[in-house]
């Protein structure tokens, strides 16, 4: 079991200089809103065995530089559960966020809702969701740590329901509590590593840790831009990957190389490193030797944290999410690693560009896939839907949204992630309807007409640039001649 730390010793941990609000005032009721016998005697044991009055203590302060609204549950006061009293103090916090535009972090350990005080106890879930929800609205960032332990309602609201959730190493994380689940359940699946496992939280972080973590976050996610991301440079075969750009006018100068080269014909080592033939492209595009997402993200992004999971149980590997820095800005990102993206994937994006979209932050996203998995698992997981869903949220989008296809562009399982009017091509990558080989299976053709099928395809990258598919075909990293 983690440890159990109490509400000031949590505040500790992230922030030295935590000021107090104010707790709203309330006509107490001997033993409460039920006259719940020795409701009030317990309360007060509580109250002498923590020093608080309430199960949260809710305040101001500054964490690695970011000022922001902080809610700590205290356990040791009737298991940290929610009452009416509670809910006045959490829906103050909240609203005091949204007064000075503060991210808010819960710091979250709780027991659930307050049995002394019945459905009343219960609602209160209703008022937490209603806070959360304005606050969302109004386009603050809310950034949980889930403490040892973490069940029920508070889970369900507080918990489950931010943004981004870290998680304290071994603590007991999940809807029903120790002492409500069936008597055969394994201890180990309510635990925050296997909540991280099934995409229910974004990290597993030690105490000594959380407050660079936890300051990190609220930097990336408190900072708005309105300005488009410049597509990458393409990164050589061999070398190391550049560094990242020193300042906002390197990415202009990006945006300006990469804009000259929409133009046909291409000139210069970039444009004569095109593929001569649709096969060529595709040979390219899946060759183990050409750089994938991890050194393009390394190449223009620093400071990388990364958002894990759906939130409905599954996570992908093949899509890589997070947050990072460019020139003193943040951008979101969400790039495909060259497998075929599953229903997980497929979210998780869903998941980053709604949140970049509502925190007003740039995405760039990097097209790299066959395609979409297609396997009974796949199927059975909704990998119609998910691309569905992925599809409207980069539609509705009002952020700005960069793409840049680095690899493979297989079908709508890499439409998806594409951003419509502003998509650009590496020199090693291809986009097409279906890969060729499947084109020519349709076609009735024998195999070795998938070399002919992706030459009629025209999926090379000056020809999407010539159909108008993407905008140009950016140059390459270190190229002395590239415009």
């Amino acid at each position: 079991m983690a440890e159990r730390l109490s509400a000031r010793q949590a505040i500790a941990l992230v922030s030295d200089d935590f000021q107090e609000l104010d707790r709203p005032a309330r006509e107490s009721q001997p033993d409460g809103p039920l006259g719940w016998e020795g409701y009030d005697a317990s309360r007060a044991r509580a109250a002498e065995r923590t020093g608080e009055q309430e199960s949260v203590v809710c305040g101001t302060a500054h964490i690695e530089g970011t000022r922001a609204v902080l809610i700590a549950f205290e356990f040791g006061f009737l298991g940290g559960s929610l009452g009416r009293r509670t809910g006045d103090g959490l829906e103050a916090a909240y609203a005091h966020a949204r007064e000075h535009r503060l991210p808010v972090v819960p710091l979250v350990a709780t027991g659930g809702s307050r049995m002394q005080e019945g459905m009343l106890a219960l609602t209160q879930l209703q008022r937490l969701a209603q806070q959360c929800a304005l606050t969302r609205a109004a386009g603050l960032p809310q950034i949980a740590v889930v403490r040892d332990p973490t069940t029920g309602g508070g889970w369900a609201t507080l918990g489950a329901g931010a943004d981004v959730i870290l998680a304290l190493p071994g603590a007991q994380v999940g809807f029903a509590g120790s002492r409500v689940r069936p008597t055969d359940a394994d201890p180990a699946a309510y635990r925050a590593e296997a909540q991280l496992a099934a995409g229910s939280v974004d990290a597993v972080v030690r105490p000594e840790e959380l407050r660079a973590t936890l300051g990190q976050w609220l930097r990336l996610l408190s900072r708005p831009s309105t300005a488009t991301v410049a597509p990458p440079k393409a990164l050589p075969t061999a070398g190391p990957a550049t560094g990242p750009p020193s300042d906002s006018s390197t990415a202009s100068s990006t945006a300006s190389s990469a804009e000259s080269a929409t133009g046909l014909p291409l000139t210069g080592p970039s444009a004569t490193g095109l593929p001569a033939t649709g096969w060529d492209a595709v040979r390219r595009a899946r060759s183990p030797e050409r750089p994938r997402a991890e050194r393009y993200l390394d190449s223009c992004l620093t400071r990388r944290v990364a958002l894990r999971g759906d939130r409905c149980g599954g996570t992908d590997d093949g899509m890589l999410c997070g947050f990072g820095e460019q020139g003193g800005r943040t951008v979101a990102y969400a790039a495909q690693t060259g497998t075929a993206t599953r229903p997980a994937g497929y979210r998780t994006a869903t998941r980053l560009i709604r949140l970049a979209d509502r925190l007003g932050i740039p995405v760039l996203t990097l097209v790299d896939t066959p395609g979409a998995a297609n396997d009974a698992e796949a199927e059975r997981q909704g990998v119609g839907a998910a691309i569905a869903e992925l599809f409207g949220v980069v539609a509705a989008a009002r952020t700005p949204i960069t793409t840049l296809v680095i690899g493979e562009g297989g079908s709508g399982g890499a439409l998806a992630l594409a951003a419509p009017g502003n998509t650009w091509a590496t020199p090693d990558s291809y986009f097409s309807v279906i890969a060729p080989e499947l084109a020519a299976a349709i076609l009735k053709r024998p195999p070795d007409q998938a070399p002919t099928t992706a030459e009629q395809l025209r999926i090379r990258p000056q020809d999407l640039v010539e159909l108008g598919v993407v905008r140009g075909v950016v140059p390459v990293a270190g190229d002395p001649d590239a415009t």
